[in-house]
């Protein structure tokens, strides 16, 4: 899949087709924007390295703040100010990030730092980036898991340099700027340098080599040379006192001369990223060519482990670059906490749990359940130092920014690897921490007044303890699994009397976006709104079943606009992400049939190729995961261990499962099309024996084997009868295992 991987879908306003059918029925609240950037990753790495223009909200390409809407645009054409590191993938209105230590190749004097050039001739590929500035000079970037490489090709110059802005971070909106707090950089030798700055709270340390021995090496301050200067130190920096510093390499270049910037970057202090330069690029130089075939391995076996057969090239390329969107954050930086002083597991650009726990975790734990174990450490180690799960968490020190989107969501995570009885979690430990975090923040209301506002977070809250029950029951403590089952129950608790969710605030969307969670016993659920016929009936609503074609929101949306789109109580589209679990919530009442209308809607008219290809945020890979998922015609049910059975959008179709493969193979299979119709699962047959329920357990799926669907034109009696699991207590709870 690598070779047809495109890193710059999503990178620009939403352009897909008209929709038709009942995709032309679905309402879309948020930015109409990928919010990608095609820049150089590593899977799960630290490093990221990108054109930097200043846009919203990763730094790279043309638009200007947007929570709602088309985006507004902010540069006409692709321009870039020079290459940063550490960017966002997907994610949006977190306003500022990261983009530290900028490089700007230049044939100009210093005063012009700042000065944006148009890009010109992009490439991309999995741990690769190039353009061409309007200058001439050629930029070509690759990273290793915690370190970059850049290759500059000049023209003939007498005075070409290359500058490092050691003092620039987030992004050119108004509050978007990161100051650093303190700083210093230094020369070490001929062609070494080394700093550190601390950005909202955390050290960033960058050991930096450049192979060109006979430039000049200088510092700079305010855009003014400093000849013989050796060291920059900054105590306490405000935003009234900011004035730009870095260092520089200049020296004459002939027409198609190279020069190479090695960059190794550590939490830890300028001896480890040093370190860390030399275990991943070694002591150089020339050391970029070795160092992109090192990555580009690693990027084809993440992504060789999903295989899909397909005629259309186009359908391929956006398969193979969901999955990639998919595999590039959290980011994992093993021994690199700077917060606490022990070695180990630490991660961040967890951006967020609200957006990756349905989809992109499941995804994770499948592929490279290994990487899913040290995150599961990785948040142990941050419950344990900081007090709470995050929600959210990025390089900054802090409190959790982000609980207002929900609650208790590391425990769907965590119930899911250890029902898999994945080694390598200490499951007493986590216990522990799983039931203290249940008492923070939203967790006293529900304890103590049986629901908690946003009354979503009562579905949180509650199917918290379900999942920490299953860890309980795992490790044998019967006295927990007995208390946190009325506990789990509570969720009836956030229902009114016409089976949708109590009126209260909701975060992005409204109740009818939340009502269809898939909780622990959706059997209750259904029977609470009056059985299979009135919970479908209210599904049909939701989903614009027989309703009117609508208009999506433009561009700056008014306040009617947004009030009358969100009064119509309609699916988003995915565009969101409150809904992604809902086109499954029909599994539950026996209508296998609806959920296939929808999902082929959705996977047919919602991803395209270009840049425009994205419905909406991508969300550290919250949504390309979702399409990976469905088009294999599988869907996780997080926290669960159950996986939902559904058509496939692929004649067949592979996927790795901790190296075991998993064939999914069909019969009567027809080409799908956007605006066509859809297919419905006849039968299904495991490892060659009937399949009646419509779904795998985690057990079944991470075997691997070989899954066989029949498929039809018309819906048929599968998956009818047997119904998903609805269980009020995790099954075997009270088992020791």
């Amino acid at each position: 899949m690598f070779d047809q991987v495109d890193p710059f879908i999503g990178t620009e306003a939403t352009s897909l087709p008209a929709p038709s059918g009942l995709a032309a029925t679905w309402w879309w609240p948020k930015p109409q924007v990928g919010n990608t950037h095609p820049g150089a990753t590593y899977p799960f790495g630290m490093v990221s390295a990108c054109a930097y223009s200043g846009a919203y909200p990763t730094g790279y390409g043309r638009y200007d703040l947007s929570t709602e809407g088309l985006p507004p645009v902010l540069h006409d054409r692709q321009v870039a100010s020079g290459f940063t590191h550490f960017q966002q993938s997907g994610t949006g209105a977190i306003r500022k990030y990261y983009n530290y230590f900028r490089v700007t190749p230049m044939l100009r004097p210093l005063d012009d730092l700042g000065q944006t050039w148009d890009v010109l001739e992009e490439e991309a590929s999995p741990g690769y980036y190039a353009a061409t500035l309007s200058s001439g000079i050629r930029a070509e970037i690759t990273v290793g898991p915690k370190s970059a490489v850049h290759r500059y090709t000049f023209p003939a110059h007498q005075d070409a340099r290359l500058v490092i802005d050691f003092s620039l971070g987030g992004l050119d909106i108004p509050y978007g700027r990161t100051v650093p707090l303190r700083a210093h950089l230094g020369s070490v030798a001929p062609g070494v340098a080394e700093g550190e700055i601390v950005v909202e709270g955390a050290p960033l340390a960058v050991h930096v080599e450049c192979d060109a021995p006979h430039w000049r090496q200088m510092l700079w301050y305010d855009r003014r040379l400093m000849p013989g200067g050796t060291r920059l130190d900054f105590d306490r920096i405000r935003p009234t006192t900011l004035r730009p510093f870095g260092l520089m390499w200049a020296g004459p270049t002939e027409a198609g001369q190279t020069v190479e910037l090695r960059f190794g970057f550590s939490l830890r202090g300028v001896d480890q990223a040093h370190q860390t330069l030399v275990a991943e690029c070694g002591p150089g130089p020339d050391t970029f060519d070795a160092r992109r075939q090192r990555t580009e391995t690693v990027w084809r076996q993440h992504l060789d482990k999903v295989v899909v057969d397909t005629p259309s090239s186009e359908k391929r390329t956006v398969m193979a670059t969901a999955l990639y969107h998919s595999l590039i954050k959290p980011c994992l930086a093993m021994d690199e906490s700077p917060f606490w002083p022990t070695p180990g597991p630490f991660a961040f650009d967890l951006s967020t749990m609200w957006d990756i726990y349905r989809t992109h975790l499941p995804l994770m734990t499948a592929l490279v359940p290994e990487r899913s174990v040290e995150l599961a450490n990785a948040l142990l180690q941050i419950a344990e130092e900081e007090g709470n799960f995050p929600i959210g968490y990025r390089m900054a020190r802090g409190a959790d920014r982000f609980s207002r989107q929900g609650s208790a969501l590391a425990h769907t995570f965590l119930a899911d690897l250890c029902a898999l009885g994945l080694p390598g979690v200490d499951w007493d430990w986590a216990l522990v921490h799983m039931h203290n975090d249940l008492r923070r923040t939203y967790g006293e209301d529900f304890l103590l007044r049986g629901k908690a506002h946003p009354i979503s977070h009562t579905l949180d809250i509650a199917f918290g303890y379900w999942c920490t029950a299953v860890v309980a029951g795992r490790v044998g403590d019967r006295t927990l699994v007995d208390q946190f089952g009325p506990l789990a129950a509570r969720w009836v608790n956030a229902y009114a009397s016409d089976g949708l969710l109590a009126d209260s605030t909701f975060y992005e969307g409204g109740k009818w976006n939340y009502s269809f969670r898939l909780m622990h016993d959706m059997a209750a659920r259904i029977a609470l709104t009056g059985g299979d016929g009135p919970f479908v009936d209210m599904l049909d609503r939701f989903f614009g079943f027989g309703a009117d074609p609508v208009v999506q929101p433009g561009l700056a949306p008014g306040l009617d606009e947004l009030t009358a789109g969100y009064a119509l109580d309609r699916f988003e589209g995915l565009n969101n992400e409150p809904d992604m679990e809902a086109p499954w919530a029909y599994m539950y009442a026996g209508r296998p049939d609806r959920t296939a209308q929808v999902v082929h809607d959705v996977v047919q008219q919602q991803f395209s190729t270009g840049r425009g290809g994205l419905p909406g945020n991508d969300d550290s890979g919250g949504l390309s995961s979702w399409y990976v998922w469905a088009t294999l015609g599988l869907f996780p049910v997080a926290g669960q261990n159950t996986y939902l059975v559904n058509a496939p959008a692929w004649r067949e179709a592979r996927i790795d499962v901790g190296d075991r493969p998993l064939a999914i193979e069909t019969t009567g299979f027809v080409e799908p099309e956007p605006g066509g119709p859809a297919q419905f699962v006849q039968q299904v047959h495991l490892d060659g024996e009937p399949l009646d329920r419509p779904y795998l357990t985690g057990a079944e799926l991470h075997s691997g084997g070989r899954l066989l669907i029949a498929l039809g034109p018309e819906p048929s009696r599968w998956g009818t009868t047997h119904r998903p699991p609805s269980a009020p207590t995790p099954h075997g709870a009270g088992r020791h295992t």
